[in-house]
């Protein structure tokens, strides 16, 4: 796919807009929730107040408050020095390394948005970010993984042209020198940094899963997103004295907010970040460092907790393990209460606004059996009918919200907002929910079509047209599967071409690896491949997909079920 237009440098510049009514700005500002805040304004502050402070850890690199400034601040001044201006777009594809936190920082003090992809995108993703967001830049890492990123700023600049400066983070030789621009080689004039920003201005740009393809892009302010993490510190017990360690990808908002890192830098607390998720590494931080808090998604934490019963390490100074992305079963809830140290906090949440907490001084049963409650007093969340109807506690529908954290529009996307705003401005989450006379709420399952595997949201229409572009397949649908691992993983129904030489049957992991071929993160490959003789229709020769796809479903659970029973017979 090639870029068919580009934008030109003026239409980069205009602004971002998000905008709350003149009513919900005048009620959130007297209830204190938006303070005026910015980002530079408060990294330049903790800088500051929290001079010889470690800030950050990554690896071997340890960043004091004052450390951390001066490096965001020639990253900032380097970018604008090399010919960004303020309010360019800028893709940030950096994994839990030295160099994520300074450049995002950095970003900020230049007035520059950060648009935020995950290390495990593709070409497939960061094209579409890329237009989407009319960005002007792609700062990205050398290799990481085995996987060479240059290789893929190569494909992005040849295909989209707008974005006319990369920088990488790692070793360059002379050859990629003349080429990319190298982090480390970035100079400018911390004096030529702008000033700070409207706190109403948007900030960076963050992804969404996309219900039908690709990500939307959410804006968030400076004003909102300042003010979810300084209220979430509060909630999650954070402090000067915490130490929060980074385990998921940092360009996700559940790590970056809920407190987040960016949580625990306004609290002036020590951040930690974690290259690998698995617990030899995390459990080995958590005890040099001391961690006192973490965040992980589900599939994720019942593997530490196995791993912990023999581990070597001292985890006792983790005070907090907060679990979230995906549903947290009660039964699994109840193996993590009672299996790891420090208390359990489930978090639901999105990253377009809302997110719910189970309270530190929560009763067991209220943590072992909800997703929490909102943040904030003036979270206005509704449960509604498929007709728009409110429906009373304790009666399953769908979430909508209206709050000062949660978005009002997505990035240049009319038809998603359209579809996922109400005409008065909530914002309809997809997922179906119980709200509970405290008002915590019971998370259901998604109304659409996601496939939510490991907190990753798979859009089941996005996979199904890559399968469909395989010369042997007739038709593809994707769907959810329970995993008692994943939370869901995905399994794709196929029926292949017939006749002629397109019509062999293709093996499975052909099949997969055609997905992944097509530039696409390796968790949208599908887990398991079912070939099907045929897909059911009503007597009028037609089915919805979502219809179809339910009953797909059902019927590999079925199968499932009896080969179950068979085998405990």
């Amino acid at each position: 796919m090639t870029a068919t237009a580009h934008p030109t440098p003026a239409s980069r510049r205009q602004p971002l807009q998000q905008r709350w009514p003149d009513e919900l700005v005048s009620r959130y500002r007297a209830a204190g929730h938006w303070r005026g805040e910015t980002f530079p304004a408060f990294l330049r502050e903790r800088a500051a107040r929290f001079a010889d402070d470690v800030a950050v850890v990554a690896g071997d690199t340890r960043y004091t408050y004052a450390e951390l400034g001066r490096e965001a601040q020639r990253i900032g001044a380097g970018l604008l020095a090399r010919g960004l201006v303020p309010g360019d777009r800028v893709i940030v594809q950096l994994g839990n390394e030295a160099a994520f936190i300074p450049v995002v920082c950095g970003l900020f003090y230049a007035g520059l948005i950060p648009v935020y992809a995950l290390p495990a995108h593709r070409l497939t993703e960061i094209r579409h970010f890329a237009l989407k967001a009319e960005a002007s830049a792609y700062i990205t890492a050398d290799r990481r993984g085995g996987f060479d990123y240059r290789t893929l700023a190569r494909a992005l600049v040849e295909e989209v042209p707008a974005v006319e400066h990369v920088v990488i983070a790692g070793e360059s030789s002379a050859t990629e020198a003349e080429e990319f621009t190298a982090l480390d080689a970035l100079d400018g004039d911390p004096a030529a940094l702008p000033a700070d920003p409207d706190p109403q201005s948007v900030a960076f740009l963050q992804i969404s899963g996309g219900s039908t393809g690709l990500s939307k892009l959410i804006p968030r302010t400076h004003d909102d997103y300042i003010y979810s993490f300084r209220a979430s510190n509060e909630i999650c017990g954070i402090t000067r004295q915490s130490v929060y360690m980074t385990v998921l990808p940092a360009a996700h908002n559940f790590p970056m907010s809920s407190p987040g890192w960016l949580g625990a830098l306004y609290a002036g607390a020590r951040v930690v970040l974690c290259p690998a998720a698995e617990p030899a590494t995390a459990f080995a931080l958590i005890e040099r460092e001391s961690v006192t808090c973490l965040g992980l998604v589900p599939p994720l934490a019942l593997l530490w907790v196995e791993a912990a019963r023999n581990t070597p390490h001292d985890l006792s100074s983790l005070e907090v393990m907060q679990v979230g992305g995906a549903k947290l079963v009660p039964e699994a809830a109840k193996r993590l209460m009672h299996g790891f140290p420090g208390k359990l906090q489930q978090v639901f949440g999105m990253a377009e606004g809302l997110v719910n907490y189970t309270r530190l001084d929560d009763p067991d049963e209220m943590v072992i059996n909800t997703q929490g409650r909102p943040i904030s007093p003036n979270d206005d969340v509704r449960v509604v009918d498929d007709d728009g109807r409110q429906v009373p506690d304790g009666t399953a529908g769908h979430l909508q919200v209206s709050s000062p954290y949660t978005i009002r529009q997505y990035h240049n996307d009319a038809a998603a907002n359209a579809k996922n705003f109400s005409a008065d401005g909530y914002y309809t989450t997809g997922d179906i929910v119980v709200r509970t006379p405290e008002g915590n709420l019971i998370v259901q399952g998604r109304a659409n079509d996601h496939i939510n595997r490991a907190g990753e949201k798979i859009s089941a229409e996005e996979i199904e047209d890559h399968l469909l572009s395989h010369p042997a397949v007739f038709d593809a649908a994707v769907v959810s599967i329970p995993d008692d691992y994943l939370g869901e993983r995905s399994c794709a129904f196929i029926l292949v071409q017939q006749g002629g030489g397109e019509g062999k049957k293709p093996r499975a992991m052909a099949l997969k690896k055609w997905v992944r071929e097509q530039g696409l993160a390796d968790f949208k490959v599908p887990d398991q491949i079912v070939f099907a003789e045929s897909f059911e229709t009503t007597a009028v020769g037609k089915v919805s997909r979502r219809e179809l796809r339910a009953r797909l479903r059902q019927r590999l659970l079925d199968d499932m079920q009896q080969k179950a029973d068979e085998e405990n017979a």
